[in-house]
């Protein structure tokens, strides 16, 4: 009677031991994007997305334009470069929140990764599932740069020309460039290959996510003019942000 009173007694102290560690571990998910994507329709590269470590380098975000109407939007991370990228079983289930930026017409997710990986951003638009491509995070061999003094902006009239330089990164193959109002609304959101765009002319812009007609800027108001350079594997080498007026 007495064994089975301590051997009851420490049952019942192994169990408060696992139930304590297992408080105190982050929560982990095991859903893989091939599992998600099981008897499901689904379209690959057809989400915009790219990510740039921040600033103070300690977290990484990672952007995504949600077209209207999406919904179920998620993130799938590697656990390291080493996996095959295209191998969606090796792709986990992110944890994070959504943040607006742009007061919501872009959108992304601040997350904190200890080393180098594959990230994939989906959404679901009419029953439909849409991947964006690789995303490639480099927070530790290419962290983004920031600048502002690389932008030139000719605001001589209402259609503002912006010209700009890269950084120390040489493989950038396309810029997003977004122009502001003073309340921080996206007026016009548009890429380029070339180092040059003007607002609000669409000759050289090779994809466009304006959804309306922007308006006419108007003099001695103030504007924001936000670039990207992103590489081939969706990486942001530089971040640049400037305000202007039209003179």
């Amino acid at each position: 009677m007495i064994r089975k009173k301590y051997f009851l007694l420490y049952l019942l102290f192994f169990c408060l031991v696992v139930s304590c560690d297992s408080d105190d571990s982050e929560p982990l998910t095991d859903t893989t994007l091939d599992t998600t994507l099981i008897n499901r329709e689904f379209v690959i590269d057809n989400v915009i997305a790219c990510a740039a470590s921040n600033e103070n380098l300690n977290t990484i975000s990672v952007f995504l334009y949600p077209r209207e109407g999406v919904n179920n939007i998620s993130f799938y991370e590697t656990v390291s470069l080493e996996t095959d990228k295209n191998n969606f079983s090796n792709y986990l289930k992110g944890e994070g929140e959504l943040i607006d930026v742009f007061n919501g017409y872009l959108l992304k997710y601040e997350i904190t990764p200890q080393q180098e990986k594959w990230v994939i951003v989906t959404f679901e638009e009419e029953g439909i599932i849409h991947l964006s491509n690789p995303i490639r995070l480099k927070q530790n061999t290419k962290p983004t740069e920031y600048l502002s003094d690389n932008i030139t902006v000719d605001a001589n009239s209402f259609m503002p020309v912006f010209t700009w330089q890269d950084g120390i990164a040489d493989d950038s193959k396309i810029y997003f460039h977004v122009v502001s109002d003073e309340n921080g609304n996206l007026l016009s959101g548009t890429y380029t290959f070339e180092k040059m765009f003007q607002y609000y002319n669409l000759d050289n812009v090779v994809l466009n996510i304006t959804e309306t007609e922007p308006p006419a800027l108007e003099i001695d108001s103030n504007y924001g003019f936000t670039l990207m350079a992103v590489s081939e594997d969706n990486w942001v080498n530089l971040f640049s942000e400037i305000t202007f007026e039209v003179q």
